[in-house]
């Protein structure tokens, strides 16, 4: 590899260039982003919660799915597992500082959805209006 190019991967890798495919971060950037993902972030933002509250708030999402995404999460150091010595043991989960970070830009998308609902919703019927 000629000098210019390892000069280019190295800062490529280095500043974390989300557009490049081999980014390191793409596939913690893709779990945590998804829908799943950002709904659980956006309810540990009122506290620890427990898997069975959790499943209750974000309607829609399997147990199996929860699991898996907060197994990511708790990878990616957004999401704490407390598991406390009672019988049979109470997990809760909350945010990490990290995701407390994360928690305030993805809750801001959720509230912008929120705001631009009907917008966006209108826009769609437009759209498909114009295809049929």
């Amino acid at each position: 590899m000629m000098e210019t190019e390892q000069v280019a991967t190295a800062t490529r890798l280095l500043a974390h260039d989300t557009f490049d495919n081999k980014c390191a971060l793409r596939p913690i950037m893709d779990q945590t982003t998804s829908r799943w993902a950002t709904l659980i972030i956006s309810a540990l933002v009122a506290g620890p919660h427990r898997f069975a509250r959790l499943h209750a708030r974000v309607g829609g999402i399997s147990q199996k799915m929860l699991s898996q995404n907060l197994k990511a999460l708790a990878r990616a150091g957004l999401v704490a597992r407390h598991v406390a010595p009672t019988n049979p043991p109470q997990v809760t989960y909350s945010l990490t500082e990290l995701g407390v970070s994360l928690a305030g830009p993805l809750t801001d998308l959720i509230r912008w959805y929120g705001q631009h609902g009907d917008e966006l919703l209108a826009a769609q019927k437009h759209y498909d209006s114009r295809q049929a």
